[in-house]
């Protein structure tokens, strides 16, 4: 698989504790929308055992100019307070695309994403390609956090379900006690009951699970529990939160 050299650009807070990272696009690097990379930091000033490498789901289209990747900071391993530290202009290697985390071929059938937390990155992806590309898909994401200061992109997600007809985003917060905002959306953790007032389930669609494992393995157990056919199911867990 082929090595890139690439520069960061940009650093930007998209949600509280949570950093986006925008890289240069190197030229001849193509990926498809849900895809992730390898990212590896050049002669870091301090590593850990995990050594200096990490994987990342871009949470940028493919028709962007940008590679942005995502991550939350509040744990704060050796490997994130370096990428934090890295000045702008800085070198980085990333190794891809890899993964088959990406939309179905098949526009008869609806694609229903469930997102824990930084999870959204593939949606996010998903989401603004089908967009740019006028696909016929109908999509349906469920989007858990805690709060509203918690969740990444979330006025991004917003805007688009205004402008694209055929995307809608169900929004829900678990812990809005500990929020200072309000909101007016979905509570509590996604359930068959709450994804029934929305869609028809099973009825066909294609279901993804992107989150942190303990809620990956949740919200399948809970779409099989519904009747989904696991054919229909796709995960990708986000260790490391």
């Amino acid at each position: 698989m082929e090595t890139f050299r690439t520069k960061l650009l940009q650093k930007q807070e998209v949600a509280e504790g949570t950093q986006a990272f925008r890289f240069e696009k190197p030229q001849n690097f193509h990926f498809r929308a849900g895809q992730f990379i390898d990212l590896t930091l050049i002669d870091p000033p301090e590593t850990d055992p995990s050594g200096s490498t990490r994987t990342f789901t871009l949470a940028s289209a493919s028709y962007e100019n940008e590679l942005m990747v995502a991550t939350r900071m509040r744990r704060q391993s050796v490997f994130k307070r370096t990428l934090a530290a890295l000045p702008l202009g800085a070198e980085a290697l990333i190794e891809g695309p890899m993964g088959s985390f990406t939309l179905h071929s098949n526009a008869s059938k609806a694609a229903v994403p469930l997102a824990g937390g930084i999870g959204i990155t593939p949606f996010l992806s998903i989401a603004k390609q089908a967009a740019h590309e006028r696909l016929p898909h109908r999509v349906h994401l469920f989007y858990s956090n805690r709060r509203p200061e918690d969740a990444s992109f979330l006025e991004t997600l917003a805007e688009m379900e205004k402008a694209k007809p055929r995307f809608r985003l169900i929004a829900t917060m678990t812990d809005m006690g500990q929020s200072k905002r309000t909101w007016s959306g979905e509570t509590g953790f996604i359930g068959a009951s709450m994804m029934r007032r929305h869609v028809e389930i099973p009825q066909g669609a294609i279901y993804s699970i992107a989150g942190p494992p303990g809620m990956v393995e949740a919200m399948r157990q809970m779409l099989i529990d519904a009747g989904v056919d696991p054919d229909d199911l796709r995960t990708e867990e986000f260790a490391g939160y």
